[in-house]
């Protein structure tokens, strides 16, 4: 059986530690955090369809501890526009009105 898709990689990362080190981890990261164990395994466990969301900050510092590039904690990454190109599509728009 598939286990559920993860909107993080927290468990990708973790799970590539060695037994003592995945151990220390669990301890540890919550306290760098500072957030509780419930919310650490809570983080680990939203789903990619979920609305849930980790902190921004949780997220930047989770990042640097696992030395991965910033946006990539994320399973999907989120694509925008840039507001420059929202604003010159919707002045086209207009001006064709």
């Amino acid at each position: 059986m598939t286990e559920p898709s993860r909107k993080y990689k927290i468990n990708d990362y973790l799970y590539q530690l060695n037994v003592k080190n995945y151990r220390k981890a669990i301890q540890t990261l919550p306290k760098i955090l500072g957030v509780s164990l419930n919310t650490f395994h809570n983080y680990r466990n939203i789903l990619r369809n979920e609305t849930q969301d980790i902190p921004y900050e949780k997220v930047v510092m989770m990042e640097q501890l696992f030395e991965m590039e910033p946006g990539t904690l994320r399973t999907e990454p989120i694509e925008m526009s840039s507001l420059n190109e929202m604003f010159q599509s919707n002045f086209s728009h207009k001006s064709l009105e």
